[in-house]
């Protein structure tokens, strides 16, 4: 897959395009990629997204943003997974807040991306204000010559696939449902970082996953697998959270405590899914205390993965 930031002054080919801000890949994103992808393949044009950097919301109210279900590594990487032939990432600024829905329309649509047929959610909306629709793409399209093509809302088990309710999902500790909107289990992917070693002292030796200025979807202790170590997943238990009982920089930190490892694996890029929360997190009153714990956290994690067997 071809990623590109930003967007040409006039597209070399045509191609099958929709847009979005992708969050997590969700089932419905997914139902979109492959009506993006299917529909490609027939005219035999490259299946294009246009994705925003920052997200919109994080650009109008940042202290209000929600919490990203993907980084833009790991959203690029699952678009690539769901087929997806070019990806470009336009830069959400000023400039392009201020452009008018049929401005959106000429320049980039048509003029930079050269778009044939394109493929939106049925709720999508652009432009200034949010003043473009499908009703003004169709009319468009029937000017510049795209066709225009909407997919339903995804339901599952009557429940709207939504980034909000995947979000709603994991702040609540339901992981299981998270996972039904998904797809998958949710995961976070970051390079190892050298820590503190707070938890090789007490016993506990950790991965320290960076985070960078990632706020976390969700919080607490949890049993999880970790990709990118060993032909299989690695089981563990994770820590994500604020570390109240060692610090109160109010940096978010994501730490793992893998089971059967004992190899340094400092620089990997490693994934972690979250299979089942614990507890939530909580601050102690001494150093031991919070050891104590964590030996109990290990022996609830192990225990789940007895009864819920890591499958190849």
């Amino acid at each position: 897959m071809q990623v590109f930031r930003g967007i040409p002054e006039r597209a070399a080919q045509s191609s099958v395009l929709t847009i979005g801000n992708f969050d997590g890949v969700h089932r419905g994103h997914q139902a979109l990629l492959h009506m993006l992808t299917g529909r490609a393949r027939a005219l035999a044009l490259p299946a294009v997204v246009l994705t925003f950097e920052p997200h919109p919301r994080e650009y109008f109210a940042p202290a209000d943003a929600p919490a990203r279900l993907a980084s833009l590594r790991e959203k690029l990487l699952l678009l690539a997974a769901g087929g997806v032939d070019r990806v470009h990432v336009c830069r959400f600024d000023a400039r392009l807040a201020a452009l008018s829905a049929e401005q959106f329309i000429e320049r980039i649509l048509v003029r930079g991306l050269g778009v044939r047929h394109l493929i939106i959610g049925d709720d999508f909306r652009f432009g200034a204000r949010r003043q473009g629709d499908f009703t003004l793409l169709q009319a468009q399209g029937a000017s510049f010559g795209f066709g225009v093509e909407a997919m339903p809302t995804l339901d599952v088990e009557g429940e709207r696939v939504s980034s909000s309710a995947v979000r709603a999902a994991l702040a609540g500790g339901d992981l299981a449902h998270a996972a039904r909107l998904l797809g998958r289990p949710y995961s976070i992917a970051g390079r190892v970082i050298h820590g503190d070693k707070l938890g090789r002292t007490l016993g506990y030796p950790t991965a320290n996953i960076q985070m960078k200025h990632r706020k976390p979807a969700l919080s607490g202790v949890f049993a999880v697998t970790v990709e990118g170590l060993a032909p299989e997943p690695v089981p563990g238990v994770a820590s994500i959270g604020l570390r109240p009982t060692v610090t109160s920089s109010g940096r978010p930190t994501l730490e793992v405590h893998l089971f059967g490892w004992d190899r340094e694996c400092y620089g990997a890029h490693l994934r972690v899914h979250f299979l089942n929360k614990q507890r939530d997190e909580c601050k102690f009153d001494s150093l031991d205390a919070l050891a104590a714990q964590i030996a109990r956290d290990e022996d609830q994690a192990r225990a789940w993965f007895a009864a819920n067997p890591i499958r190849p």
